[in-house]
């Protein structure tokens, strides 16, 4: 008679595999304030995009590039406009420009749980779960952690004068300083969150870097992979944004969402916020479990993968976009 034999459901692997291209190619974000300036303000962006769009194409080391385009639409700080209202100007403007968007994202659900998955966290609170604070040199780790705080730097603050003068054994000010600063220090305190009573609103820095480990396909919900793209093939938009998946995929023959390195195609104003986005990257616990399956596959491609996940994900700034 052959025993039963037990084994533990903690022991099964349990991280969801995703497909990968070699670029998600990001050609847009804008806010809701963008849009109601009308079709020419979003021809010109997708004009301002195309040649440097064409430009990550081709810097691609692959014979035959996987590449997918996306843009994400702010619905999270604001909702001046419907997706029926928005979407479909959106979309013949790029036409216009030679270019395809085939993945839209609503920036809410970087926010928001997965509404695919059945008692899923928000998936800002699963990152915010998984960030590691690097102690600066010489601190003793007094600060209050930063899922109490709201606030995420990349060194050592300049310390605050105490109130109480006879318990300060050094009143002298001492400049901030960058952890793992070359030379002279860039040092960034990044605020993630605020929050009024029971409501938490959630930085844009923070949401952009949730945006990130979903486009690299690095993020998980209990192993469960996050915002898989529905196919939208009704051609009519809703009027609620909630009634709109997070993800969508316009083009059924779309390279697949998420991608070895991302690529963003962004105005100037997002740079102070993409270098938050770093910073918060650099600290934040990958499941081990999402790496090794990249790394797996890209070695099986033979398609070279950064160690480091910030050093996956480039940036293009055009002037006057």
């Amino acid at each position: 008679m052959t025993e039963p034999s037990y084994v533990e459901t903690g022991a099964e692997p349990r991280t969801e595999s995703v497909p990968f291209s070699h670029l998600s190619l990001e050609l847009g974000h804008l806010y809701m304030e963008d849009f109601t300036e009308g079709p020419d303000r979003l021809r010109r962006h997708f004009a301002a995009v195309r040649p440097w769009a064409d430009a990550a194409r081709r810097s691609l080391d692959t014979r035959h590039p996987r590449i997918s385009t996306c843009f994400l639409v702010d619905d999270y700080f604001s909702r001046l406009a419907t997706p029926a209202e928005l979407i479909p100007p959106l979309l013949t403007a790029a036409e216009e420009a030679g270019l395809t968007i085939d993945y839209l994202a609503r920036e809410s659900g970087c926010a928001a749980p997965d509404p695919a998955r059945r008692g899923a966290a928000a998936l800002a609170e699963c990152v915010l779960d998984r960030l590691v604070e690097a102690p600066p040199p010489g601190t003793t780790g007094y600060r209050p952690p930063v899922g109490r705080t709201g606030w995420l730097s990349n060194g050592r603050r300049s310390p605050s004068r105490r109130v109480t003068a006879a318990l300060d054994t050094d009143d002298r000010w001492r400049p901030p300083s960058e952890t793992l600063a070359s030379g002279h220090s860039v040092f960034m305190d990044v605020e993630l969150f605020d929050q009024a009573e029971d409501r938490r609103t959630w930085s844009c820095a923070f949401l952009a870097a949730v945006w990130q480990l979903v486009r690299l396909g690095l993020l998980r919900d209990d192993g469960r992979a996050v915002l898989t793209p529905v196919p939208w093939e009704t051609g009519t938009f809703p009027a609620d944004w909630d009634a709109l998946p997070p993800v969508i995929r316009l083009q059924p023959s779309a390279q697949p969402f998420t991608a070895y390195g991302t690529c963003s195609v962004l105005p100037a104003r997002f740079l102070p916020v993409e270098h938050a986005v770093r910073v918060v990257l650099d600290q934040v616990q990958i499941d081990l479990e999402a790496l090794d399956q990249v790394a797996r596959r890209s070695e099986a491609e033979q398609y070279s993968v950064s160690a480091g996940v910030v050093e996956r994900i480039s940036y293009v700034f055009p002037p006057g976009l």
